[in-house]
Parts: structure tokens; sequence; C-alpha cells
């Protein structure tokens, strides 16, 4: 099927300019200032944006977690997605088997029978051993070239220093990127122990036990591993400005490491889980003050971090009163778990969907971002940085045509009436935002028209992505 866009402003990372596209099939194949070959489809978007699709690549779909699951699965999670104009996602495969093979295969058990939108996977190491080490290259015929791991959660999902090392350097050989959730899994420990032998279990102590100089520290820890190993880093989620301190200084120094941020380290502090519903902002990390705020502001755009990705790990608030999602009761245990013990609290947060309508409204009308970086950050370095580019992350001809028509003139008032996340709250609940997705194109398929939703279970293909991708 041929389709033309017709009159539309197109936005990449670098141009901003007028043209209309040409698709055939599931690839953009013309760009042209006019465009009048015969085709099935017209679609007349003067005075509209034409953007890639979104990427986000830190995303957590049907993850078990604290006695339930989050609540959004590899389909809901990426209709949640593609309203909010994000149309690739990759999750992280938990290493639940012995071997990584076996890991590999449950995740796509999981994930493609559900797949709205394109996907891929990241590979938790968060056990090593000669056997792991020796597999982990295998990955990259599988099509996953990242791996992650922890230097916190002590006894779960961290590994010794030593141990990040081996990965960093196996990693490099085989044309991998490691990424790192840096906390202080010690200090943290020792901190909760103390906190619930005080009585102290609010919300707000999950932000307490963690102190931000533990993310500080873990980040420089992580970077003088990876310069040992002359490796490249990626620290994912960073919530804390002496973070960004810490990525500049590796960068200054010569070293491979990069950094990504999500909105809500943007918008929120250690405060709103002082509020009556403070456990909808429970996340690891947590939200610390304004300073960092402005900090990680500050980061986007001076360019040192690369990357907004979400960390979408949904619960419900309530997860003992059902919600209506596709005209059916859902009912999932969420939040209210650890109503008297903030570590029985599920950690994470909805935001898939999210992120391209608020940082449109925050950073670009706002002037913090042009256009073009918003592209960027939310398009096309993910796609650069995770070996999808040019498939992915741009529009040119042979690229998917994974396109959001985006009205900037649209005004919404948003919150979880709007948002498609399958869960009871939205944290942006009642923001005026103007801007807005009014189509989503995935591979060439129209899924998201206004309020309509076209989109299928199983639809979605698993991205290979390309080993030896670019550092930015």
């Amino acid at each position: 099927m041929k389709i033309a866009i017709r009159g539309g402003t197109i936005i990449t990372a670098s141009e901003t300019y007028q043209a209309d596209i040409l698709i055939d099939g599931e690839k953009v194949t013309q760009i042209a200032r006019e465009i009048n070959d015969p085709v099935d489809q017209v679609y007349d978007v003067t005075g509209r944006y034409v953007l890639p699709g979104g990427i986000d690549v830190h995303t957590h779909f049907a993850l078990p977690m604290a006695g339930t699951i989050s609540s959004d699965d590899h389909y809901t999670g990426h209709k949640a997605a593609a309203f909010g104009g994000t149309t690739t996602t990759i999750d992280f495969i938990s290493q639940d088997f012995e071997t990584l093979k076996e890991c590999v295969q449950a995740w796509h058990e999981k994930a493609d029978p559900l797949a709205a939108t394109d996907y891929s996977f990241h590979m938790n190491i968060t056990r090593f051993d000669e056997k792991i080490g020796q597999e982990i290259p295998t990955l990259v015929k599988e099509g996953i070239t990242t791996l992650k791991v922890f230097s916190a959660y002590n006894n779960r999902l961290r590994l010794q220093d030593g141990e990040i090392f081996q990965v960093l350097r196996i990693a490099k050989a085989a044309g991998m990127l490691t990424m790192l959730h840096a906390e202080n899994g010690d200090v943290i420990d020792l901190l909760i122990s103390e906190a619930l032998a005080s009585g102290k279990t609010s919300p707000v102590w999950h932000a307490r036990t963690r102190p931000a100089w533990g993310a500080v520290e873990a980040v420089l820890r992580g970077s003088a591993l990876a310069a040992q190993a002359a490796a490249p880093l990626y620290v994912v989620h960073m919530n804390t400005g002496g973070e960004v301190d810490q990525v500049e200084y590796a960068r200054k120094n010569g070293l491979q490491v990069m950094g990504e941020t999500c909105p809500q380290y943007l918008f929120f502090t250690e405060e709103n889980l002082q509020q009556p519903d403070g456990a909808k902002w429970i996340c690891s990390p947590p939200m610390r003050t304004k300073f960092d705020n402005e900090r990680l502001w500050r980061g986007l755009e001076e360019g040192s971090i690369k990357v907004v990705a979400t960390d979408h790990c949904p619960f419900f608030y309530d997860g003992s009163v059902a919600i209506s999602y596709e005209d059916q009761p859902v009912t999932i245990p969420g939040k209210e778990l650890g109503k008297d013990d903030f570590t029985k609290i599920p950690n994470g947060l909805p935001g898939v969907g999210d992120r391209m309508p608020i940082l449109w409204t925050r950073a670009v009308n706002s002037g913090r971002l042009s256009a073009n970086e918003f592209v960027a950050l939310n398009c096309t370095n993910p796609a650069r940085i995770f070996g999808m580019y040019p498939q992915k992350g741009t529009i040119l001809p042979g690229s998917d045509a994974d396109l959001v028509i985006w009205d900037p003139r649209k005004q919404v008032t948003y919150g979880v009436d709007m948002a498609q996340h399958r869960t009871d709250y939205n944290l942006y609940e009642g923001w005026r935002l103007i801007g807005f997705p009014e189509k989503v194109f995935s591979r060439g398929t129209l899924i998201v028209d206004g309020k309509t939703w076209y989109g299928k279970k199983g639809n979605g293909k698993f991205i290979y992505r390309k080993p030896f991708a670019e550092i930015l």
C-alpha cells in the first residue's frame, strides 16, 4: 500500500523543512517538496509537524516485583507508548534461568504474541560466572547488544566490581554496550535496616535511605571500571546533579560514558513522597531536589545527557479497586501492598506514554530545548546508541515509516483519563499541554488516529540491533 503524507513540516534531529513523504509498504521511499505519484491513501497534514516515532530504551513490562507485577504488559504498554508518540521500546530480560538463551526465549514467549509496536530487549546480568561470560557474546546473534549491571540490590541483582569489570571487557570485545544502575547497595541496606528499626516506614524514607551521594560515587566508580576495561558505559536513569558532573568529568577525560535521564527526575522531588499519596512517586532511584532537577535540565541543554527514557514500570496506586481497560475490569495488586512499610511498595511509575507530550510543552514550548534537540533526545540518539539507526529514529528514504503527526497547537488537560497506561493514576494529572500527537504510524500502518486505536496484538516486530553502535 502506498501512502502520501502531504504538506507537513518534517522535524529531524538536524533539520526542519517542509516536504511530502511517500510510504510504500513499511518504508519511507521518497521525500520531496511535492509528491504527486499515484497512491492508495493521502493524508494532508498541513500545519502539522512530522516527527520520527519516539524510541523509549528503558521500559519494564509485566515485571514481577514485591509480590505483584507491573501493570502494563507488552500490549498495553505498547499501546500507551503509541498514543504518546513512541513507536519502539526496549525492555529488560531478567536472568531467571540457568542460561542466557533460556532467559531470552522466555522473554520472547511473553512479549511476541502481545507486541503492538516494534521492540527489542536488553539483557540483565545479575549473576556472573565463567559460563555466563562465555555466553554473553552469543546474544549478538539474538539481536541483543546491550547488557545491564547493578551496583545496588545486594544478594538479588548486584554484581561485585570485579564482575562488572569482566562484563565490561567481554561486552567491549563483542561490540556490546554495558548499562549501569548506579547506587551504593551496601549503604542502602544499612540505612533501610536503621530506618525500619526506628519505625520510619512512610514513603519519604524510600528516598532518604538511598542517598544521592551513593549514586554519584557509583557513577564515578562505574566510569573508572569502564576506563580500566577500555569499554563504553551508559548510565541509566540519572536522577541527581552530581551524576551529571561525574559523566561530564569522565567525558572530559576521554572516556566513552553516556547518560540518560527520565522526565520524573526533571519535574518532581523528594517532597512529592511526603504527600498523602506519596507512594505514587516511589521509584528507584528516587526523586531528589529542585537543584537536581535544574542540573539535569542543564545536562540536557548542554548535551552531556544524550537520551530521555522513562524507566516505565507502572503499578496501581490502589490495586484493590478495579479500573476499566478496553471495557474490561482489571485489578492488579499495587502500591497499597506497602501502606505500612515503604520497603514493600513496588518501585516504579507509569511514563512511557507521557514522555514526549510532557517534554514538548515543558521543554520545547518553554524554549529550553529546540524541536530538533527534542527529536535527538527522544528518537535519534536512542536509535544511534542502541544500534537501530537509520532503520529507526529518523525520517529518510529506506527508514521504517514510524511517523508521528504532531499538532503543535492542540491543547489538552492531561492525566489518567487521557493517558493509556493500564493503571489508576498519572503523575501529570491536570497539566495543561500544548502540542500533542494527532496520528501515529508504525511501519507505515496507522495505529493511532486521535482517540482511536487501530493497533493489534502481535503486529510489532522484534528489532535485531547491530553491534558496534555509535558512541555519542
